[in-house]
């Protein structure tokens, strides 16, 4: 058998070498060299090429250790957005994947000394949503790619643009009740002119005597003064008339006010169809945390202010008392009802988004009444609007 056949000492261990998967502390990174074994790798520290690479570490070691930290974070995102892109796996399931290739950068050359500190920062500058579980620690890419940056902008321009029609839509329909409401007194006018400037009529009594009489101010003059015997049987006639003019114009205003109603509800309508989604979380209001799972760390039914929403239903928590920043899903949370008089914004329904002032509270209905701070709604009264969806302002 030659000196370096294939089932040779040293054949077997050159294949163990070049697998790559030795003990990390056996791990020369800036030599990159493996070493078998405890003795191997003193022998290779005595040695004079390791002692030169040393010396040019010791030169500048801070560079060197972020140097190799960057190599390390960068690769390790890049295997994540290859292979885990859209789904939430395992940190020790990656950092296998990760090391078995050969000439990845070991840990042991970095900043972090074990992985789960390294996960922790990963989620603490918002690379990775970092969970702990029984099972261990589970990581999810947060894709921040270009191509996904410019579909979000597009998206948001979209909603954008949708917003702004639903602003002139309901522009218009403000500005025809204003319309109708100027022109309620307007037909009132309209109507006692035409009253006024009536003809005079004739009427024949039961003697046979001609009554003329007319509701004009000139017309009733002229006819005073040719006639004036029966001035008491046209007062009679008068009061009749001036009732049916009062019973006319109640029954104008009544149905301008019934249709000024009806398009008042249709607006609602609208706005609440538009404005109502399954997700309602916001920046700037406080919120109740309502996850068991979060019991034992001191969080459950403790209030904090929502910072940052991530994909619309994860909420970033800044807690009222420990001031400790959490991650928590929106169906983990519950929104708080002020004071009476404090500050609130409505958070779903028609005037999604409006800041107002907390007026009242139906306990039995589960319903509050608000009055819409600023705006183009600013001064409007909403009777009752449910508890879910209405939050304290912080």
């Amino acid at each position: 058998m030659g000196k370096n056949d294939f089932l040779t000492p040293k054949a077997i261990a050159n294949r163990i070498k070049a697998k790559g998967l030795q003990k990390l502390r056996w791990y020369c990174q800036m030599c990159q060299k493996q070493c078998r074994d405890e003795n191997g790798f003193k022998c290779h520290c005595m040695s004079e090429s390791h002692q030169r690479q040393m010396q040019i570490f010791g030169q500048n070691p801070d560079r060197v250790v972020s140097g190799y930290s960057e190599e390390f974070e960068n690769n390790f995102l890049d295997l994540m957005k290859r292979s885990h892109r859209f789904s939430r796996v395992a940190a020790t399931v990656v950092y296998n994947e990760f090391i078995h290739d050969r000439h990845h950068v070991h840990m042991n050359s970095t900043q972090w000394a074990t992985l789960t500190e390294f996960i922790k920062y990963l989620g603490r500058i918002g690379k990775c949503k970092v969970e702990e579980t029984p099972k261990g620690w589970f990581i999810t890419y947060i894709d921040r790619d270009s191509e996904t940056m410019f579909k979000e902008k597009q998206k948001n321009k979209r909603m954008k643009a949708e917003m702004s029609e639903e602003e002139k839509k309901e522009r218009e329909i403000q500005k025809q009740i204003e319309k109708a409401e100027q022109l309620m007194p307007s037909d009132m006018d309209d109507d006692k002119e035409k009253t006024e400037n009536a003809a005079v009529k004739e009427l024949n009594l039961e003697n046979g005597m001609k009554i003329g009489f007319s509701l004009g101010s000139n017309a009733a003059k002229n006819h005073n003064k040719e006639k004036g015997e029966n001035s008491k049987a046209k007062l009679v006639f008068e009061e009749a008339d001036d009732e049916e003019k009062k019973q006319r114009n109640e029954s104008a205003k009544d149905g301008k006010k019934r249709a000024w109603e009806e398009l008042m509800r249709e607006e609602e309508k609208a706005k609440e169809r538009s404005n109502r989604k399954d997700y309602w979380l916001c920046e700037g209001i406080i919120v109740k945390v309502m996850s068991k799972a979060l019991a034992d760390k001191g969080y459950y039914k403790q209030k904090g202010v929502v910072k940052k929403v991530i994909d619309k239903y994860v909420g970033e928590i800044e807690m009222l008392e420990s001031k400790h920043v959490l991650r928590v899903d929106q169906e983990e949370l519950e929104t708080v009802i002020p004071q009476i008089g404090g500050l609130l914004r409505i958070v779903n329904g028609a005037y999604r988004g409006s800041n107002a002032r907390l007026l009242g509270v139906d306990t039995e209905k589960f319903c509050a009444k608000v009055q819409i701070e600023k705006g183009i709604y600013d001064g409007r009264v909403l009777k009752a609007v449910e508890y879910e969806d209405i939050c304290k302002a912080a």
